[in-house]
């Protein structure tokens, strides 16, 4: 008779100062947090059907004594940002007798730091979960296990096993189409983790895992959370029109979005055929406005375009783009922070994702830096009372520019980009040019976005937040009588500032602070500098 093995899954808390955990939109709609805890679902199917598994998400519900008492294994997963809590779950696990099983993308990146945990998954887990799941049967309780980068076939990636999580816990689900992608950015760890040779799953799966969603009772938004959406446009264009019809035969149970690279711009057919799937929103990686520094970080597709036009005709098919932006290149110059600003009302973006250049293991950025003496020691490790992310902890090397100019050009642009009357205006600005004129305007029953609402949901974060009541009212106002169409994205936009706008306040404080520590350090000495001295405390 087989036994079966009682596994408590749980995903760790992100640090609670973070651009992404804006729960007080959250809030709005009664969800507890943005995005459900995808990897760990998926590894979840590819255990033992006569395994017993439960999922805590800590980051929507508290976990218990009991719930580590009850469980003969231990199974925790996740990214950087949740490394503190990861790292301190470990050893609540330990503290209850628990074997403990880590993996995800912080533990593949920096293993060193999870030499604590029992056993190890190293890599993608479907080509190696079954070695562990034959060592635990076996009686081993200890154990490495390393996948070869880059071979797993996602067409043979189980359907994730949806019925542990709370679909109303969350704003959105996401499903993923393809792992990796085909440039070559020096600061990226997708290259590291996934590869640059995109491999997608197939339309019969993807149709399968939406088919799972919709069964489930599911509506509402579904990000696509690949790397890079466009990576394989031969596969995705199959894909797509297979989408479309999909969502025809259930009368548009879903809306989508999802990152790509910018030059998506140049494939109108693309674009008409995401925009036939009912796409969105799109999450573009700008980081720069400077094209020496985009060459110098190998954003080659970044280069030789005009990026605002690009955004602007992305806006043409009825999809918003969020943006991410970096500051702390060794190429930028003095006045970057008025050039980013500039560029980011010309693209009228408004929510932009700005940070500081963080060096993350295992990249090309983080071994050059490395090389070359400048790699702060401990880079890799998120200490619980530093917690934060590239917003207030960037810059984990010594930088080229003094890093004091570098903090206060970043500064500047967070001021700027979130301040409300600055934001109202992009957002009135990107109304005008999202063209929604033949979308379906009204949301599906059982979407949790229609708890928005319209004016009743603008009154309510004007009351949350008084100093946005006359930019926001004044938006409001334009864009219901020149796009109505466009309306309940906007006010979806104006949602999300009710964590931007505090969050911001607080990067700023947080800025300020490290500045003001740079001013007390003691002036240094010529003499001193070595060849490459970052002069920051001159």
């Amino acid at each position: 008779m087989t036994v079966p093995c009682r596994v408590l899954m749980i995903y760790p808390k992100f640090v609670q100062d973070s651009f992404w955990n804006y729960t007080e939109a959250c809030e709005l709609v009664d969800a507890k947090y943005p995005a459900a805890p995808l990897g760990l679902i998926t590894v979840a199917a590819m255990l033992p059907k006569h395994w017993d598994i439960r999922l805590i998400n800590r980051n929507t519900e508290p976990l218990t004594d009991a719930d580590l008492d009850s469980a003969d294994l231990v199974m925790i997963g996740g990214m950087l940002n949740q490394q503190p809590d990861f790292l301190h779950l470990i050893d609540l696990a330990h503290r209850h007798g628990k074997p403990v099983c880590v993996g995800g993308p912080d533990v593949s990146s920096s293993p060193h730091l999870y030499a604590d945990a029992d056993f190890q998954v190293i890599g993608e887990a479907e080509q190696i979960i079954q070695q562990f799941v034959a060592a635990w049967e076996s009686g081993e309780r200890k154990g490495v296990f390393i996948a070869e980068k880059f071979k797993i076939d996602v067409t043979l990636s189980p359907m994730p096993r949806y019925d542990l999580i709370k679909f109303e816990h969350y704003l959105f689900i996401g499903v993923q189409y393809s792992r990796g992608c085909p440039f070559t950015c020096e600061f990226c760890d997708i290259i590291e983790l996934y590869g640059r040779v995109p491999r997608t799953k197939t339309p019969d799966q993807i149709l399968a895992e939406l088919q799972a969603l919709y069964d489930h009772g599911y509506r509402g938004h579904v990000d696509f959370v690949d790397d890079n959406f466009i990576g394989n446009k031969k596969n995705l264009r199959i894909l797509l029109p297979q989408l479309k019809a999909w969502l025809e035969e259930r009368d548009y149970p879903f809306e989508f979005s999802t990152e790509a690279s910018i030059n998506i711009a140049d494939d109108s057919e693309l674009l008409q055929a995401m925009k036939d799937a009912n796409f969105f929103g799109i999450f573009v990686g700008i980081e720069s406005p400077d094209p020496e520094t985009l060459v110098q970080m190998k954003k080659k597709q970044n280069t030789r375009r005009d990026i605002a036009e690009c955004i602007h005709k992305i806006y043409g098919y009825g999809m918003f783009v969020t943006a991410g932006f970096i500051v702390g290149f060794d190429t930028e110059k003095a006045s970057m922070g008025h050039a980013m600003i500039d560029f980011i009302e010309e693209a009228s973006i408004p929510v932009c994702m700005v940070g500081l250049l963080y060096a993350l293991p295992g990249t090309q950025l983080t071994r050059r830096l490395a090389k070359e003496g400048r790699l702060h020691e401990g880079h890799d490790l998120m200490k619980v009372e530093q917690a934060g992310d590239q917003c207030t902890l960037g810059c984990n090397f010594d930088t080229i520019r003094p890093l004091r100019d570098i903090l206060e050009d970043y500064k500047a642009v967070i001021g700027h980009v979130f301040d409300p009357t600055a934001y109202a205006g992009r957002l009135s600005r990107l109304a005008a040019m999202l063209d929604r004129s033949d979308r379906r305007r009204d949301l599906p029953d059982g979407d949790i976005r229609k708890r928005l609402g319209g004016i009743e949901g603008v009154h309510t974060i004007m009351r949350a937040l008084p100093e946005v009541h006359e930019p926001f009212w004044k938006t409001f106002v334009e864009v219901a009588k020149s796009n109505p169409g466009a309306l309940r994205y906007i006010v979806m936009l104006m949602a999300l500032y009710l964590h931007f706008g505090p969050f911001s306040k607080h990067v700023i404080r947080e800025i300020d602070r490290r500045i003001a520590a740079l001013d007390d350090m003691p002036p240094v000495r010529a003499t001193e500098l070595g060849p490459r001295t970052n002069l920051r405390a001159v």
